[in-house]
């Protein structure tokens, strides 16, 4: 059992999950995200979205072919889904955009199709392939471009599932970034300076700082998709973004 589960008090504290009750709970099988910064399918359909009481009716939902990840069709139950990553239920037309909220707690936003069409992925890496570059993405995909002009924490929007290049924002001041981690996860600001490997950001409290590995730009002016806790800001007056 140790194998294919774990017990729940050992699961990531990122999980929104019952700590008490049943021992064990599944355990997410290798893939494009780690254990801490994801979920499988199972706890995401049958806890999260209630669309199943058993491992066996989240089973047959797979199998099916009811569930779409990124736009693939996903049978495994522990298949891992990660942070932006969207989850298409294909019978009741339902989008879910998967984040992380300012509890520090893997959450799930309902979104429209729309919406749902485009991903964003952290460039985490670069390596020179056939006179091509490729880019390593933060997702666990690789992109080959034919221009060499691309940088680490740069983030690009990817169409759904083809994973053509939308849109593509710099790491630099005046972008708008989303905390993946630190003591203030989940929140927005706007990038004031980057200093070696430290990022200053304004919100509408004041400027703070984190790591750059907990920077994650989703925008310029606004965000390019959608995030939960945006409601939260209408006191930057960026209204109207989506």
């Amino acid at each position: 059992m140790g194998k294919n589960h774990l017990k729940r008090l050992n699961a990531p504290k990122k999980w929104r999950i019952k700590r008490k009750g049943l021992k064990f709970i599944t355990r997410p099988s290798p893939g494009p995200h780690n254990i801490n910064a994801s979920m499988p399918l199972n706890i995401i359909i049958r806890d999260m979205l209630k669309y199943a009481s058993t491992a066996r009716e989240v089973r047959n939902i797979l199998q099916n072919k009811n569930v779409l990840v990124n736009g693939i069709k996903r049978k495994e139950p522990n298949f891992p889904v990660g942070l932006f990553d969207v989850i298409e239920i294909v019978e009741t037309k339902e989008y879910f955009r998967f984040i992380i909220d300012q509890k520090g707690k893997l959450n799930l936003v309902a979104t429209e199709k729309a919406d749902a069409e485009l991903r964003a992925c952290k460039i985490t890496g670069k390596t020179k392939l056939k006179g091509k570059t490729q880019l390593n993405l933060s997702d666990g995909c690789n992109i080959l471009v034919e221009k060499d002009d691309y940088s680490t924490y740069e983030t690009l929007f990817l169409t759904i599932p083809k994973k053509e290049i939308k849109k593509r924002i710099k790491f630099s001041k005046g972008a708008l970034v989303y905390l993946t981690g630190g003591k203030n996860i989940g929140q927005i600001g706007t990038i004031e300076d980057i200093k070696g490997n430290m990022v200053f950001y304004k919100t509408e409290n004041g400027v703070f700082e984190t790591l750059k590995d907990y920077a994650f730009i989703i925008g310029e002016e606004k965000p390019l998709i959608k995030i939960w806790k945006w409601t939260l800001w209408n006191k930057l007056k960026l209204k109207n973004w989506h």
